[in-house]
């Protein structure tokens, strides 16, 4: 595994992402034919910075398509109680960019599934998660946020997109993936096990310094675009740049 996390300063993502992508080892990850998922973090119909911004996810596909000729998607499942994944798609600028760029986009809260277990895994011994998702090269574009029940989410919360609400749904609150919140630290980690990213890219270039879904940007904004195949390694590194000493994340510690 290339473990290097690259942090870069943030003027656009034009001309950020490809620097930072490169320098952590990128191009080791693809082969020709590859074909590629990105996992936006696309909660809700919220802009930018409580979701991933068009422009991130455009700048990663131009880098991804310098070395694969394989099919490039963008996937999630949002987790808002009244939206279904193509309204927020939609409402996002997802849908156009899609057709503008040539790429799919999938809803993982309705794609087909597969069952998997691993009994060394204490919350979810058994999972259920999209095909789809063993397929391809995943990539995951999550943003820099504290969280309101873990402290901390970055790319390895941002699988949390993955688990289908059919299944993990109700029980702790109306949203579609409520389930999964009870001990939620190790819900990550569990999840991770079965499916962590191959690659992330990070958007630091505001953050939200306070709850994941709103309230206060950091000041001055953060300005950082991060890199890295160890989806942890760079969690970590997020983490500092919102002040947090991230042996106190549970699932980053």
């Amino acid at each position: 595994m290339i473990s290097t996390v690259v942090t870069q300063m943030f003027t656009s993502y034009p001309e950020s992402v490809p620097g930072s992508m490169t320098r952590a080892g990128v191009a080791q990850l693809l082969a020709a034919d590859q074909p590629v998922m990105l996992k936006p973090n696309l909660v809700n119909d919220s802009p930018h910075p409580v979701t991933t911004p068009p422009a991130l996810c455009e700048a990663v596909i131009n880098v991804v398509r310098q070395y694969t000729r394989g099919a490039v998607v963008i996937a999630e499942g949002c987790g808002d109680a009244g939206l279904e994944t193509p309204e927020v798609f939609a409402r996002l600028g997802y849908r156009s960019l899609a057709r503008r760029l040539d790429v799919d986009l999938i809803d993982l809260n309705t794609a087909p599934l597969i069952r998997r277990t691993d009994e060394t895994c204490d919350r979810l011994p058994e999972i259920w998660l999209p095909e789809a998702v063993f397929s391809h090269l995943l990539i995951s574009l999550p943003v820099l946020k504290a969280h309101s029940l873990c402290r901390f989410t970055g790319s390895m919360k941002n699988m949390m997109g993955l688990v289908p609400p059919d299944h993990y749904a109700g029980r702790f609150g109306s949203w579609k993936k409520a389930a999964f919140h009870h001990r939620l630290d190790q819900a990550i980690i569990d999840l991770n096990r079965y499916r962590k990213p191959d690659f992330t890219v990070m958007d630091a270039t505001v953050g939200l310094a306070d709850y994941h879904l709103g309230g206060a940007r950091c000041d001055p904004p953060v300005n950082r675009i991060l890199s890295g195949a160890d989806a942890r390694s760079v969690d970590r590194e997020a983490a500092g740049l919102l002040g947090m000493d991230w042996t106190s994340v549970g699932h980053l510690a």
